[in-house]
This record gives structure tokens, C-alpha cells and sequence, in this order.
């Protein structure tokens, strides 16, 4: 287990690279992409992102895998999208605590016997991170999704 994190320790698998349902980029994600591989931003949005229901996505190849992962490894990782940067600490862990369990059917780096209260604490401050100002009632499901609540309130129970 990383000493630095108690729930997550990444096993540079590529596995989190894999299946197609959308690795969400901003405009902001896009140039940044753009300037790293000297690819014009045109060009980037028309060969390695696709435009879902959602928003802009990077593509996948035909196995299903990032249009950047090469060889297992990201070969945009100092300028990877924030979703990339958040995995797998996402919002989905604070509105349902078994989606951390899920999700390391298919990571092995995630440790899926860690106790609830830590991995929200962990999900929670890796958010704050990335997202400044983050907080948990940030963490809202979809409208169409039963579980509108954040997961924890701050009380034990």
C-alpha cells in the first residue's frame, strides 16, 4: 500500500485508459493538449476527440482504449484532462460509497477493503485539489438519478 495514500495506489496499469463512455476535456484541457503535442487545436478536436450528448470526449482507438495511451502509459500525462487527474477519486464516491468497490473490479490500485470514512476523507480533499471550492454538496447527482443528497453530511452515523 503508498504510504502516500491510504486507498489508492496506482499500479501504472492503463486500465483507467479503457472503454468507451467519455473522458470529458474542456476548452481549457484541449489547449492545453494542443501546446504539449505542437498538434493545432483544430486538429486535435477533429482527430482525437469526439463530441458526445455530454460534451467533448477524447476518442478511443479500436480496442477501446485513450487515443493518448501509448504502450500503457498516457503520453499526454503532464497535461492530462482533470477527469484523468481526479480518477479515481470522483463525485460519484461521496454520493455512493459502493461505487469505490465497483470500481476496483476494474483498478487494481484501488484498495477496495479500505474503510468508508477514509476513502471519503480521501475522495474529499483529492476533489478540493483539482476543484477549489469544492464541497461535498457539490457532489450532486444527475436530475434523472435517485441520489440528489451528498453521501456524508460531516455526521457519524
Amino acid at each position: 500500500m503508498s504510504h502516500e495514500n491510504p486507498v489508492f495506489d496506482c499500479k501504472q496499469c492503463g486500465e483507467c485508459c479503457v472503454g468507451f463512455g467519455g473522458t470529458y476535456v474542456s476548452s481549457e484541457d484541449i489547449l492545453a493538449i494542443a501546446a504539449f503535442t505542437g498538434m493545432p487545436e483544430d486538429t486535435l478536436r477533429s482527430g482525437s476527440c469526439q463530441e458526445s450528448a455530454n460534451g467533448t470526449v477524447l476518442a478511443v482507438d479500436n480496442e477501446n482504449r485513450c487515443v493518448f495511451q501509448k504502450q500503457k502509459i498516457c503520453s499526454i500525462h503532464p497535461v492530462k484532462p482533470r477527469m484523468c487527474r481526479e480518477w479515481p477519486f470522483i463525485p460519484a464516491v461521496l454520493r455512493q460509497p459502493g461505487n469505490w468497490r465497483l470500481m476496483g473490479d476494474a483498478c487494481p490500485g484501488i484498495i477496495k477493503d479500505a474503510p468508508p470514512e477514509t476513502v471519503y476523507e480521501q475522495t474529499l480533499a483529492e476533489l478540493q485539489k483539482t476543484r477549489p471550492g469544492f464541497t461535498p454538496e457539490k457532489a450532486t447527482a444527475p436530475a434523472d438519478a435517485p441520489d440528489k443528497k451528498p453521501l456524508h453530511s460531516g455526521q457519524k452515523g
